[in-house]
């Protein structure tokens, strides 16, 4: 048996069922607002929306759904729209309308054709809501933050917001947490974790989304019992990572006291708890692992209702520099779940599916250095997985791995060359390539967006990838947040400066996906 399948059953031994709700004390609950039934405002225009063109209207044959979370709908970047454009003109998707925004890593949640959208802007953490088919803003919610990034990324949050019973729940850069009314932005609670639960910044601050089921929203907080010493006091700072905290809470949706809570070693990653079914029990399951060192962390499966901790499997490597981002992805049919990671640099431990029994007893099934996702999401259809594999642009490659034994299939580097970004560099054409890019799975087909701002209609297969339609949406960085589609509209971040037209840096796009 292998030393990493070792470490595993130790961990599941040792610390299967690790903690219950009454183990974990709120210090804190946050006072709470009681709020009224109150119509939404009039939508408004204002100084950062630029609006181009009307959405045609919705097909009768569509199917449409809201964009409530991160991932989707069903926790798997899968929308189940349907009747959307597969075929584009030569400048790409009509563009509806564009708003500046701030610094930010984030996706935005659409749900009744309202799209929340959250970033750092003027120093203050902002949550703002929009019309979907306008960009018109109905109303707007900001606080003062203090945080300047480690690694000399963006200044902002990472976590996306998420949208559950008439509710808006952002979980900031500084581990502050915010529930607002949908409607009208109105503060329902707002509560510090990093004040509350001794949360010690991580690389890039806090980055997981919450995850919001019956009313409890689920986070990584990444807690610890005691405050964590500066970096400068290294030896101190070693210590009190080691020690256990509150690794996942559960909070209530009206009051933001905490209902349940896990402790455990493992801090908050950069991935977003998912919710999903196994041996026919529904479950909450959490990449765990923050920064420590060495480093710590791996798949918690936890009962949604109570805080149970169903199964604990080690999966990081041991490396101080690394960070998880690729939330867990579930194979129902195979009663498994995928965890991967991109770390170490350059020699990644990569990807491991796990399989769980009746008695959630957790059994390899098989492990892939192949298979080594940064902060990319996998898709899951048919049997195989669809990913991108690698931590660097230059490593990034489209992958085909068959989920019942780790085989992988097939990989594509994609790419080609683009006359229009070559023009500015001495007029020669320029390589291009989705590399690190985005996948979501729509309308019997897959959309990908390119790390530099390039959309797709991509056709995925065991038997390969053929490439449909493509359109150059900007030439920027840092493309690296999911995007949205909902009502046939699709939901576009784009988050750094243009580098090839003379448009615009940080926005919010929405482009008209609908089929007359």
């Amino acid at each position: 048996m292998s030393l990493m399948r070792l470490s595993t059953l130790f961990c599941f031994l040792c610390f299967a069922g690790l903690a219950l709700a009454e183990s974990v004390v709120d210090p804190a609950p946050p006072k709470f607002n009681h709020l009224e039934e109150k119509e939404a405002p009039v939508p408004q225009s204002f100084d950062r929306l630029t609006f181009h063109q009307a959405p045609k209207p919705l097909s009768k044959e569509a199917k449409t759904s809201d964009w409530p979370r991160l991932l989707g709908p069903s926790d798997n970047v899968t929308s189940p729209e349907t009747h959307l454009l597969h075929e584009w003109p030569k400048d790409g998707p009509t563009l509806c309308w564009e708003v500046e925004k701030g610094e930010a890593y984030t996706s935005p949640a659409i749900v009744d054709g309202f799209v929340v959208i959250f970033h750092a802007l003027e120093g203050k953490e902002t949550i703002e809501c929009l019309q979907a088919e306008t960009g018109k803003r109905y109303w707007s919610f900001d606080y003062p933050i203090q945080y300047k990034d480690r690694i000399g990324f963006a200044n902002g949050p990472r976590g996306s917001p998420v949208i559950s019973q008439g509710r808006v729940v952002t979980i900031g850069v500084t581990s502050m947490v915010t529930c607002l009314d949908l409607k009208t932005g109105r503060l329902l609670w707002q509560r510090d974790l990093r004040k509350d639960f001794h949360v010690p910044q991580d690389f890039f601050g806090h980055g997981g989304s919450s995850l919001i089921v019956d009313g409890k929203v689920i986070i990584n907080v990444g807690g610890k019992n005691e405050e964590v010493p500066p970096e400068d006091e290294a030896e101190a700072r070693a210590a009190a990572l080691a020690k256990p905290g509150l690794c996942v809470g559960a909070f209530d949706l009206e009051t933001g006291k905490l209902v349940w809570g896990v402790e455990d070693t493992w801090g908050a990653s950069y991935a977003s708890p998912v919710l999903g079914t196994l041996q026919g029990k529904q479950v909450a399951l959490i990449y765990a692992g923050g920064e420590g060192n060495p480093a710590t962390g791996g798949l918690l499966c936890v009962d949604p209702a109570d805080g149970k901790v169903l199964a604990r499997s080690a999966w990081r490597g041991k490396e101080y520099i690394q960070a998880i981002g690729s939330s867990p992805m579930l194979a129902p049919d195979l009663n498994e779940v995928l965890i991967s990671t991109a770390y170490p640099k350059g020699r990644p431990i990569g990807g491991v599916m796990l399989s769980l029994d009746g008695d959630f007893k957790v059994k390899e099934a098989w492990s892939s250095k192949r298979l080594a996702l940064h902060w990319m999401n996998p898709l899951y259809k048919e049997g195989h997985i669809y990913a991108i594999d690698g931590e660097t642009e230059t490593l990034a490659r489209l992958v085909c791995v068959e989920a019942a034994t780790g085989f992988e299939k097939w990989h594509e580097r994609l790419s080609w060359e683009d006359m229009e970004a070559g023009a500015k560099n001495g007029g020669r054409p320029m390589q291009l390539g989705i590399l690190r890019a985005s996948l979501l799975q729509v309308d019997g087909q897959t959309l990908c967006l390119g790390e530099f701002g390039t959309l797709l209609w991509l056709d995925l297969s065991p038997a390969g990838v053929k490439m449909g339609a493509r359109a150059q949406l900007f030439y920027a960085q840092s493309t690296w947040c999911v995007p949205a589609v909902s009502k046939g509209l699709l939901f576009v971040m784009q988050n750094d400066r243009e580098m090839v037209r003379p448009t615009g840096g940080k926005r919010i796009l929405c482009y008209d996906l609908r089929k007359p």
